[in-house]
């Protein structure tokens, strides 16, 4: 009955950290987002499904979180009003109070790994794919007459007349994408070919003019097939997209990019396995935290993930540099902590 109701609790604080977690970290996703979709028209209907697609990516971030941060604030009120000290007064161990969060842990085990190993490669090539769709259908509708466009990145447009909308007359293009080389294009007339994941532009009679250090070239043209890739990320597969298998793959195959791919694999692995550590670590730091309240719980919390993700960094950046092996530096701070989390357990049983 008593495990009962902690489980209740537990849930309920689980449900209101993951929706508050989920929310921060979303909007700064959002914002970022809205500097690619802006201007052109992104309806409702978009941005529900680009939200929807964001969220294993960042689940994998805030199930581990939203979990240390429920036990603290259940166990941090239970301590708040003695029911801890009424609890092992009537005979139960530490143990045996914390049981609950040994159910609680193996549920978010396996939904941060469903996340990392399945859902968040999925959804990170969703989102990459309807990015790609909204801008690729939509940002030549934004091409308007007299108007300088940035809807592409590092790409301006402006046209001198619009007849329909996939032709154009007085075409000037500046094209930003090569730094070292930029160019200009101008064209007497020109149509929009929407293409698969990208959009190009067959322009007729112009010249292009590219300069690259102190060399300047002038290149006349009758036709001119110029293509781009609207979407906000590279054609490419970014490592996020990439299952656990894939990534093993792909280290093999890539042997100068093999750090990085099994970085990224043995992170998929011990964020999921951050939750089995909190069984162990949420409880002792509840108790250890005093009578703080849930204010108190919620500092404690967010302390411990800044700390543990700046180590977790700490020891990739190691990896990178070549002075670790990529398995030492990519385990490193989950070992140091399971070591103290266990500590600090053993610790407050024998109390």
């Amino acid at each position: 009955m008593v495990h009962r109701s902690i489980i209740k609790e537990l849930l309920l604080s689980f449900l209101l950290s993951i929706i508050f977690l989920n929310f921060t970290l979303m909007m700064e996703k959002l914002l970022r987002l809205s500097r690619i979709l802006s201007g052109v028209g992104t309806s409702a209907i978009d941005i529900a499904k680009i939200i929807f697609y964001l969220q294993p990516q960042i689940l994998i971030l805030t199930i581990p979180m939203a979990m240390l941060l429920s036990v603290l604030l259940t166990y941090g009120r239970m301590n708040t009003d003695n029911e801890m000290i009424i609890l092992r007064g009537s005979g139960m161990s530490f143990r045996t109070i914390s049981v609950p969060v040994v159910y609680l842990g193996i549920i978010c085990f396996v939904l941060s790994l469903s996340m990392s190993f399945y859902l968040g490669p999925k959804g990170g090539t969703f989102l990459r794919t309807k990015v790609s769709e909204i801008l690729t259908t939509r940002a030549p509708m934004t091409i308007e007459e007299g108007i300088f466009n940035t809807a592409f990145k590092d790409i301006v447009i402006l046209v001198k007349e619009k007849p329909s909308p996939d032709s154009l007359s007085g075409i000037f293009i500046v094209d930003e994408r090569k730094k070292e080389e930029h160019r200009i294009i101008v064209a007497k007339e020109g149509h929009i070919v929407p293409q698969h994941e990208s959009l190009a532009f067959s322009l007729s009679n112009g010249h292009i003019y590219i300069t690259k250090k102190d060399i300047f070239t002038d290149i006349a043209f009758g036709k001119y097939h110029f293509k781009l890739n609207p979407s906000v990320e590279s054609a490419e597969r970014k490592n996020s997209e990439l299952t656990p298998l894939e990534l093993l793959a792909a280290s093999r195959q890539f042997p100068d990019r093999k750090t990085q791919f099994l970085l990224e694999f043995h992170r998929r692995l011990s964020m999921p396995a951050i939750c089995l550590i909190i069984i162990l670590l949420g409880p002792s730091l509840s108790l250890m935290a005093g009578k703080s309240g849930r204010l108190g719980g919620l500092t404690i919390g967010l302390s411990v993930f800044a700390i543990y993700y700046t180590f977790l960094l700490y020891g990739e950046n190691l990896v990178r540099s070549g002075r670790l092996p990529h398995l030492v530096g990519a385990w490193m701070t989950f070992v140091i902590l399971g070591l103290f989390s266990l500590l600090i357990f053993e610790k407050v049983n024998k109390k």
